[in-house]
């Protein structure tokens, strides 16, 4: 499966959950390296998701961005399906 439609499927999941307001980053030139693909709030908690392929890697910015991330206390998740992301939202507490 293509990232893009991993993100589709999230995205989608993440819109029908309750309490959730989320957009996707989108990259380019405007945009600012490293961001994750997918920004949430989750019933007042910051989370970021960075969507790979089942073989996707992390740059070493991404790396870095999702430890700032964490650091700063929002949660920061690698995700390769929109499956992992409702267990992530389950072990939250949410439930969509």
């Amino acid at each position: 499966m293509a990232e893009r439609d991993i993100v589709a499927a999230i995205m989608r999941l993440l819109k029908k959950t309750p309490g959730c307001f989320c957009w996707k980053e989108h990259g380019g030139m405007y945009g600012t390296a490293g961001i994750p693909d997918i920004i949430a709030c989750v019933d007042g908690r910051f989370v970021a998701f960075e969507v790979k392929t089942e073989m996707g890697k992390l740059s070493r910015l991404q790396e870095i961005t999702l430890g700032k991330i964490r650091e700063a206390g929002g949660q920061a998740c690698v995700v390769r399906s929109a499956a992992e992301v409702a267990a992530i939202l389950g072990e939250m507490g949410v439930t969509g």
